[in-house]
């Protein structure tokens, strides 16, 4: 069995960072199995590199060894990728066709952010791992594979379980052996030789002399969060190799290279929080509507009282004040819809077992609320409308806001009023 230097120098890692090395041992000592693996850690710490060292020292390794991204493949496609369909199955199915665990049969497949795989994907990959047998999309054949899954992911599994993105059975068949990688900023003493070695390549690559760092922008280096690990890391080291003109790079230079954490990246809004704000805007909103229709029932309430003790006067304006209560002043440009208020509306229009007798008398308000009934009942809603906003006009002129404003609605509804009515 190789050591854990020897591997290093094998695969090209390059680090002493101890929990570095005790993955790599833990990779080493799993490999002679045919035991399931999960490999855990961030975005770009290098998780690839396990799989590989697995199937090396495997004794499937003159076998096929697949690596496959789960989150780059379709949900609609993913089942035909990796179990393979038969003629006719789907649209477009013009051929059958292998999937990937048909081809590595006797190998060793790396199913890369697995933790992406839709649910229904997943129970089929439970039956791989639990007895070897998978079906084609569009078969009913059982058919067996002997392939030996390495699997890899960098989100919270039990985060992932508990919402019910990833099946618990599944998460406990993968990680039969769990080995997780350090994030870059936890090797300290790693990142500057990774740094010097992805120089090296660079200037190798490009034929210019390597960059070099003074003291203090080897400190930046080291005091750098690396959001992106090894990853992003590589590609600093790309940049400045390509781009600066002067071979020894100062700790400003260096600094003009980093992007300042959480300033150029879109803000991450966790999901209970993201909950919380909704149910905050819908506790708010419910508030609103509540309060609209206990002011509505206040308006019915205080309109019967007052028709019934004879006061239209005030009646007229206890509605017009409770109307721009719930509607507003007329002037914002959001408001609900704007009723015609110049007379009083009743659900009870007021019974009469003789003629009124016609002598306008200007005190008599039972007169003036009955007649007023009378011409709501002969027009129709749209021509009262239609009149009001006349002789809004032609009072004011033409102009709309004034109108509006006399009319005890926004100018916006007026014009949609006009158009609406074609004045």
């Amino acid at each position: 069995m190789e050591n854990v230097q020897a591997i290093k120098q094998r695969f090209e890692i390059i680090g002493n960072d101890p929990k570095l090395n005790r993955a790599i041992e833990k990779a080493i000592q799993v490999a002679p199995t045919d035991i399931s693996v999960l490999v855990t850690g961030e975005s770009g710490v290098g998780k690839e590199n396990i799989p590989r060292i697995i199937h090396a020292l495997s004794h499937r390794k003159h076998g096929k060894y697949i690596a496959v991204n789960c989150g780059a493949i379709p949900e609609g496609t993913i089942d035909s990728e990796l179990f393979g369909h038969e003629k006719g199955a789907f649209t477009g199915a013009t051929n059958t066709r292998e999937g990937y665990f048909e081809v590595a049969d006797g190998g060793t497949i790396f199913l890369d952010e697995v933790g992406e795989l839709p649910l229904t994907t997943q129970v089929r990959l439970l039956r791989v791992l639990e007895n070897g047998e998978f079906i084609k999309v569009g078969s009913s054949q059982v058919q067996k594979t002997n392939v030996r899954i390495v699997a890899a992911t960098n989100v919270n599994m039990f985060d992932a379980i508990e919402k019910g993105k990833f099946r618990e059975d599944l998460y406990y068949r993968l990680s039969t052996v769990e080995i997780s990688l350090p994030p870059l900023r936890d090797r300290k003493d790693d990142i500057h030789l990774l740094f010097r070695k992805f120089a090296s390549d660079f200037a190798h690559k490009y034929k210019m002399p390597p960059i070099k760092l003074d003291d203090d922008a080897v400190q930046l280096l080291l005091k750098y969060r690396w959001s992106g690990n090894i990853r992003q890391l590589r590609n600093i080291a790309e940049q400045i190799s390509v781009l600066e003109t002067k071979r020894d790079v100062t700790y400003n230079a260096l600094l003009s290279y980093l992007p300042q954490e959480g300033s150029n990246l879109p803000a991450v809004i966790k999901g209970q929080k993201a909950e919380s704000d909704f149910s905050t805007e819908r506790e708010i909103l419910y508030k609103v509507l509540f309060d609209m229709k206990s002011d509505l029932n206040d308006l019915k309430k205080l309109t019967l009282e007052l028709m019934q003790n004879g006061n239209t006067g005030k009646v007229q304006e206890t509605n017009k004040g409770l109307i721009q209560r719930i509607y507003g002043n007329g002037n914002g440009d959001a408001e609900f819809e704007e009723m015609p208020r110049t007379e009083v509306y009743t659900p009870q229009p007021i019974q009469r077992s003789e003629p009124v007798e016609h002598h306008h008398d200007d005190d008599d308000d039972n007169y003036l609320f009955a007649e007023t009934v009378e011409e709501e009942e002969t027009l129709r809603l749209d021509e009262k409308e239609i009149e009001l906003i006349k002789k809004a006009l032609e009072r004011n002129k033409g102009k709309r806001k004034a109108a509006a404003d006399e009319l005890g609605i926004s100018e916006r509804t007026l014009y949609r009023k006009i158009k609406q009515f074609d004045l």
